[in-house]
C-alpha cells in the first residue's frame, strides 16, 4: 500500500458531463452483476461502457476500465457469506486481485498514480471527526438489529452458535470491511474523482458499493441505511485524505454488525439491544 504524509486533493476534473453517461453504464452494469444477476447483460454493458468512453476522453475509458477490471473479478465468485475454510480462501484470493489488479495496472501499464491507500497523515482528526466514530456505534446499535431481526436478513449470513463459528464470522466481517474501503472508496471513488466532481463521484461510487453489498447479504429494506453509508465514507474521504480514519469508522459499524447477526442467532448471550426485542425470536 502507498504510504503518504500527506495525499493531495484531486485536480478539477476536465471530462464534459458526456462523460457521465459511460459512466452511469458502469454502474447499471454492477447493478446487473450484483444486485440483479444478469450476467449476460451485465458484462457486455460494462465492457461496452468503457469502449463509449473511448468517444468522450480517452482518459475517461482507461479509469473506467481500470473500475470494470476489478468488477470483473470480483464478479466471478458468489458474494454470499461463506466463512468456511474453502469461502475464507476464496474471498481472500478474488477480492485481493479486485484490488491488485487495477492498481498495477494503472502503475506500470499507464503510469498514473490515481489510487492511492494514504495510510498516514500530519493532519489530526476534528472533534466533529472523532464524534462521528462514537456515532457510528451508536446508530449501529440502534439501528441494526432491529434491520436484522426485522426483516430476517441475519439468515443471509452462516448461523454463528459456538466460539469458532463466531470468531470466523468476525474475523470475515472485519476483512471485508477493510476491502470495501481499499476498492470501492480508494479504487473506484478516487477514479470517479479524477473527472468528475465530488458528489458525482460520490454517487457513482455508491451506487456500485450497494449493489456489491445486496449479493453479499444486506438486502430487503438495507439500502435505507447502506446508501447514506456509503456516500458518508466518500464524503469522510474526500474531507480526510486518511485512509485509517474511514476504515475505523466502518470497523466500528461492522462491530455491530457482528454482534447483531451474533444476537440474532443467539439472544440470550447477548442481552444488549433493547430495539431488538420486539423483533426477538422466540
Amino acid at each position: 500500500m502507498t504510504s503518504t504524509a500527506a495525499t493531495p486533493a484531486p485536480a478539477p476534473p476536465t471530462t464534459s458531463q458526456w462523460g457521465l453517461l459511460p459512466a452511469l453504464g458502469v454502474v447499471a452494469s454492477a447493478v446487473l452483476l450484483f444486485w440483479v444477476e444478469i450476467d449476460v447483460v451485465g458484462y457486455p454493458l460494462l465492457w461496452g461502457s468503457v469502449l463509449a468512453a473511448l468517444l468522450v476522453r480517452p482518459a475517461l475509458a482507461r479509469d473506467l476500465g481500470l473500475i470494470a477490471s476489478g468488477l470483473t473479478v470480483v464478479s466471478l465468485i458468489s458474494l454470499e457469506a461463506d466463512v468456511s475454510n474453502a469461502g475464507i480462501l476464496r474471498f481472500a484470493i478474488f477480492l485481493s486481485l479486485a484490488v491488485i489488479v487495477p492498481f498495477t495496472l494503472e502503475r506500470l501499464v499507464f503510469r498514473q498514480r490515481g489510487i492511492q491507500f494514504p495510510v498516514r497523515s500530519k493532519r489530526r482528526w476534528e472533534p466533529i471527526e472523532k464524534a462521528y466514530l462514537a456515532g457510528a456505534v451508536v446508530i449501529g446499535w440502534l439501528f441494526l438489529p432491529v434491520y436484522f431481526l426485522g426483516s430476517g436478513a441475519y439468515l443471509n449470513w452462516p448461523e454463528v452458535t459456538d466460539p469458532e463459528q463466531m470468531g470466523r464470522l468476525f474475523f470475515g466481517v472485519n476483512a471485508v470491511g477493510i476491502w470495501d474501503e481499499l476498492f470501492f472508496i480508494c479504487t473506484i471513488f478516487a477514479l470517479f474523482r479524477k473527472h468528475f466532481p465530488m458528489w458525482q463521484a460520490n454517487l457513482l461510487q455508491a451506487g456500485i458499493f450497494i449493489s456489491f453489498l445486496w449479493e453479499l447479504g444486506y438486502r430487503s429494506w438495507a439500502p435505507l441505511f447502506t446508501i447514506p453509508f456509503a456516500l458518508a465514507q466518500g464524503y469522510l474521504f474526500s474531507r480526510t485524505r486518511n485512509l485509517v480514519y474511514v476504515i475505523c469508522v466502518h470497523l466500528l459499524f461492522d462491530l455491530m454488525v457482528f454482534l447483531s447477526i451474533v444476537h440474532a442467532y443467539n439472544p440470550g448471550l447477548l442481552p444488549i439491544f433493547p430495539t431488538a426485542i420486539p423483533f426477538q425470536r422466540e
